[in-house]
């Protein structure tokens, strides 16, 4: 008999042999879940779900619950960054929000600003990640180049995954020319894994989330 057959064979012989023990149906003890409660986890909200999941990225969550608590939010921010010249993106809202005390606005060269200031279009609850679409908005250089970026995001524009995400920002029909996706402060890794923060955009992330339905 060659090894091939041996082989097969002692196979053979042990799978018949476990035929009765799968057969075998698993006796439950009753003792053994006695006083162990069922573990109950308590459900988070899309918010809390993000702002998790951001923070775990580096990155910071603020939550407010209105236009006076999202500017009390960037004045804290600038204040506690010592931050002096601030870019602003073109979106409408952020000319009435902005209220940082004594800062500039506008300097004449986007690498001197100190921090920017955007709007995200939404948002991914399971990765902390903002969607940025340029058509709606003119917040690619505020986002990337300052070393701070402060971004302003609705609480109705937050998804639980990436395909809703997307859905809702381009809900009208029309695809950007560029959506730019951040999750946390930029990070670099070079072959020998080394990991370096803000290299190719910023060092900090700030998102500011106005949750009116708290208020």
């Amino acid at each position: 008999m060659s090894s091939r057959e041996t082989i097969l064979g002692s196979i053979r012989s042990h799978l018949a042999a476990s035929v009765p023990h799968d057969q075998l149906e698993t006796v439950h003890d009753p003792d053994l879940s006695i006083g162990v409660p069922p573990v109950e986890v308590s459900p988070i909200s899309t918010v809390e779900q993000f702002k998790q999941s951001l923070e775990a990225v580096d990155g910071h969550c603020v939550i407010a619950r209105d236009e006076a608590e999202i500017t009390q939010a960037i004045t804290r921010i600038v204040s506690d960054l010592g931050v002096r010249r601030i870019a602003l993106s073109d979106a409408p809202v952020l000319a009435r929000l902005i209220n940082a005390g004594d800062v500039e606005i506008s300097p004449p060269d986007i690498f001197e600003f100190d921090a920017g200031i955007s709007t995200a279009q939404a948002a991914i609850a399971e990765t902390g990640t903002l969607v940025l679409d340029c058509a709606r908005e003119r917040h690619r250089l505020v986002s990337l180049v300052p070393p701070v970026h402060i971004a302003i995001l609705e609480a109705s524009s937050i998804f639980q995954t990436l395909a809703e995400a997307l859905a809702f920002v381009h809900q009208n029909g029309n695809i950007s020319p560029a959506v730019t996706f951040i999750t946390g402060p930029s990070r670099t890794a070079d072959i020998e894994l080394t990991l370096t923060i803000g290299v190719h955009g910023p060092q900090e992330l700030y998102v500011i989330v106005n949750d009116a339905a708290r208020g």
